[in-house]
């Protein structure tokens, strides 16, 4: 869901792996996700592995040869890892310094609190929709994560009563509103005005996280009754601490990366112009490597010194942290590496190919190529590219809000149905301790519904715009 330019690439420059036709591509995309949904549910097999048999199950029908099937899912596993995963390893140190010096507990605490159960998941939405506006989708479960399970097993909620509304958060923050950069790219293609989409996103935004978040997690929360996996809820910290950091303090650190991918977006906007030294420094301050590995560095004071922590106890805080998330890089990088097969196989083409002969309003019509794209895909940012792309010249002739409207038409139909191509959907199960049917039933329909509401809201706003 990240790292736009990579993605770009991959989707427009390389040669397609094979000269199948439509339905060809069709059946092979069908039987690549089968056997991966086969192997992991029936046959118990370890998600890692499925994930690399349906790569090749699907390269093997689309008539892709073997050694351009093999490359296209190592790209794709490569740059996954080299951009999420290694943000997933710095926030799982963030994490762990969170928890063992007091600072998750200091929060959570204060959380807890301050909102009753009733407000609790109402106040998880607001948070990640804060969290999330400047910052890649990634990144912002990185960062709660310590928070949502330590809520979750402290408040005894089921973590799906949690959980969801801060996915929600995050989400729809990525898919609908500028800077992230799937809305930025749609603005540029469209032609539409920043401000008015940002605004209207906003308006947009709003009841679909509602919606999406708090009042879906109730009936998630039924469907799905689970409590946080032992192995990443952060324990409390021990009692030989000398103090915990203070909620200000630590509060602070953990919006450090949010704050400096904040300042690098609003530059991006007011001096809009690459060669500027300016926005060059900015564009280093704010990527989210530096951001979150500036963030790691400060909490080793802020956090760990504060709480009396020696260098050796900071040293060996940080290798604890990486233990447990190694089996969660491995199965991200393989939801990256699928997608990146289908996306090698111009299944993202074959789609556009066949929505060409669509008659629909322009609004649906670019929600449903987003859909359709994101369902082969499982990128969110290669349909918002596609669908773009294909339906800009429709905004010619479009008034201000309207070309809005197509841009937030677009971002919804790219958040919709997550499944076992989109890295994502591996993060979230993970990171959630779920099966994958467990996942279905929550995070992919959660995505289903912001893709719903938020194309059903854009025709309401068209009809009084």
């Amino acid at each position: 869901m990240t790292h736009l330019s990579v993605e770009m690439l991959a989707a427009d420059a390389a040669e397609p792996i094979t000269t199948a036709g439509h339905a060809q591509l069709g059946i092979a995309v069908l039987a690549g996700i089968a056997v991966i949904v086969l192997l992991i549910t029936k046959f118990k097999l370890h998600a890692f592995l499925s994930l690399i048999i349906g790569s090749l199950v699907l390269g093997a029908v689309a008539g892709a040869p073997l050694d351009k099937t093999v490359t296209s899912f190592s790209a794709g596993l490569g740059t996954t890892v080299a951009g999420t995963g290694v943000l997933i390893a710095l926030g799982a140190v963030l994490g762990r310094l969170l928890a063992d010096s007091g600072g998750a507990d200091q929060i959570v605490d204060t959380i807890l609190a301050k909102a009753g159960r009733k407000a609790m998941p109402w106040a998880m939405v607001l948070i990640a929709g804060i969290v999330g506006l400047p910052i890649f989708f990634e990144v912002g479960i990185v960062l709660l994560i310590p928070v949502v399970l330590l809520v979750a097993k402290r408040g005894n909620f089921s973590l799906m009563r949690i959980g969801i509304p801060a996915l929600a958060g995050l989400s729809v923050m990525h898919g609908l509103i500028p800077p992230h950069p799937g809305p930025l790219v749609a603005i540029d293609a469209v032609g539409a005005n920043l401000g008015v989409t940002l605004a209207l996103g906003v308006v947009v935004a709003i009841p679909t996280a509602i919606i999406a978040g708090p009042v879906f997690s109730r009936y998630a929360a039924r469907w799905v009754d689970i409590q946080p996996p032992e192995n990443l809820v952060p324990e409390r910290a021990s009692d030989d601490l000398e103090k915990r950091p203070g909620f200000g303090i630590t509060v602070a650190t953990v919006l450090l990366p949010v704050v400096m991918m904040l300042a690098k977006a609003l530059v991006d906007i007011v001096v809009d112009n690459p060669g500027h030294q300016v926005q060059k420094v900015f564009d280093v301050i704010g990527s989210p490597l530096i951001a979150l590995l500036t963030a790691v560095i400060v909490a080793m004071f802020t956090l760990g010194r504060a709480a009396g922590f020696t260098r050796g106890r900071i040293a060996a805080t940080v290798e604890k942290s990486l233990g447990p998330i190694a089996g969660v890089l491995l199965i991200v990088g393989a939801g990256g590496g699928f997608k990146q097969t289908l996306v090698d196989a111009a299944v993202g083409q074959m789609i556009m190919d066949v929505s060409k002969g669509w008659h629909l309003s322009a609004l649906l019509l670019a929600w449903l190529i987003a859909v359709t794209i994101r369902l082969a895909t499982g990128s969110a940012t290669v349909a918002t590219i596609s669908a773009a792309g294909l339906v800009a010249p429709l905004a010619a002739e479009m008034s201000t809000p309207h070309a809005a409207l197509l841009v937030l038409a677009i971002g919804s139909g790219s958040l919709f149905f997550s499944h076992v191509n989109d890295a994502g959907f591996w993060l979230v199960k993970e990171y959630f301790g779920m099966d994958v049917g467990q996942t279905l039933k929550t995070w992919s329909v959660m995505e289903t519904l912001i893709s719903v509401v938020g194309i059903v809201c854009v025709l309401l706003l068209s009809l009084v715009l």
